[in-house]
């Protein structure tokens, strides 16, 4: 059994700061990585799909590494608009995947963790709120897939899908049909990891699972029309676990960083058994 967990849009803030002078992103942060280590089973690695930082700023990847230290697994990262494909080589350059990874002009990589290979994309554009993976890096992608056929989970920060709110598929991947193109020639990609729209969003793509996580912090209000504002709340935060099972199928979770009251046994009652 192979345990990943995702975390996603952290969108750290320089010490002392707020997001929106609202959303105290670094607390959020430090509790979801204290959740993580207080899972009952360690996961075997950790994916971040982008947005570590805010404003692509040093002191905000400082923290970044600070808060993601403290976590025993191993720390897989990828480039959310927020962030900087040059800044975070720089930052995590001693993180594993990106010792070895593609840094120019894109961040891309691939790892292997338990069971699964991990293949990192960069869909980052300086400047703009949406996002492109490029010619280049797909063919990368389709060389990686064809190097590799354990099963795959890819990890890009913005969603290849249509979400249903209008204002964050205004501002998704660009060219997602080109991605969708090189993923159903390979039915190993058992799973794509997304971030960006700041929600737990479940979707099919190109024979494919598409998992976008919510963030650590504030999450989108759920809003379908499409005059809709875009504006978020602060929801209960949650993150994502991502387990291979015996049949050999792979089964996400959604999980609370906030402890819920329990753990309470199923017992019989009133000669009711369970299950």
């Amino acid at each position: 059994m192979t345990l990943i967990a995702q975390i996603s849009d952290l969108h750290l803030r320089p010490r002392g700061a707020t997001c929106f002078r609202v959303s105290d992103t670094n607390m959020f942060a430090e509790r979801a990585v204290l959740a993580l280590k207080n899972l009952p089973q360690m996961p075997d690695a950790v994916v971040v799909t982008g947005d570590l930082t805010d404003g692509n700023d040093p002191r905000e990847y400082d923290l970044a590494r600070e808060i993601l230290s403290r976590l025993p697994m191993p720390v897989y990262v990828v480039p959310g608009n927020h962030d900087g494909t040059l800044a975070m080589a720089q930052a995590f350059k001693d993180y594993p995947g990106i010792r070895a990874a593609d840094q120019k002009p894109k961040l891309s990589y691939t790892a292997q963790i338990g069971e699964l290979q991990l293949v990192a994309l960069d869909s980052s554009i300086p400047g703009k709120p949406y996002g492109q993976i490029g010619e280049d890096q797909l063919l990368w992608l389709e060389a990686a897939l064809s190097a590799n056929t354990a099963p795959t989970l890819i990890a890009v920060h913005h969603p290849p899908i249509q979400t249903g709110m209008h204002f964050m598929d205004t501002i998704g991947l660009k060219d997602a049909d080109a991605l969708g193109n090189v993923v159903q020639r390979h039915s190993h990609v058992k799973r794509i990891m997304c971030g960006h729209a700041h929600r737990a969003v479940t979707a099919e793509f190109a024979g494919t699972v598409v998992t976008l996580a919510p963030s650590t912090a504030h999450n989108s209000a759920l809003d379908f029309s499409k005059d809709a504002p875009a504006h978020f709340r602060l929801e209960p935060a949650q993150y994502y676990i991502h387990v291979t099972t015996p049949d050999g199928s792979i089964a996400t979770h959604t999980a609370f960083v906030e402890q819920a009251p329990g753990p309470f046994s199923f017992v019989a009652d009133e000669g009711i058994s369970w299950p």
